[in-house]
């Protein structure tokens, strides 16, 4: 059974989407959107101030082993989203998410098996699936 959430999001967005049906118009608005996430990110930093990056090279003992990674790698982000910069990136996300599944509609792919497959290899392969 597909789930009716990604299936009902993909059809709205193929209704919604009239001006932008080029593949060429959907993946350049994808890449923007990307983009658009990573400023909000960004602007949460360095014009709020709510969240901090604070970066440097992860430490690990050398013993350990990759089910233990979890526990001592960090984020590198200090403090949590403020309201509105929680708002901004919620919008910037979904706004990703729409031009996402524009992309799997006009090339036919359905975003829930999409999620689905992605789901079942990192259930398989667990910590070992990015290394």
């Amino acid at each position: 059974m597909k789930d009716l959430l990604c299936d009902g999001f993909q059809e709205t967005v193929s209704e919604c989407l009239v001006r932008h049906r080029s593949i060429l118009d959907v993946i350049t608005k994808l890449q923007e959107a990307t983009a658009r996430v990573n400023r909000a990110v960004a602007k949460s930093v360095t014009s709020c101030g709510c969240i901090k990056i604070n970066a440097s090279r992860q430490r690990f003992p050398c013993e350990i082993c990759m089910e233990q990674l979890k526990s001592h790698l960090g984020t590198h982000i200090e403090g949590e989203l403020c309201d509105q910069c929680r708002d901004v990136l919620e919008t910037e996300i979904g706004s990703m998410l729409f031009y996402l599944a524009a992309l799997c509609n006009l090339l036919d792919l359905n975003l829930y098996d999409i999620i689905l497959k992605e789901q079942e290899k990192s259930a398989l392969l667990g910590v070992y699936k990015l290394c």
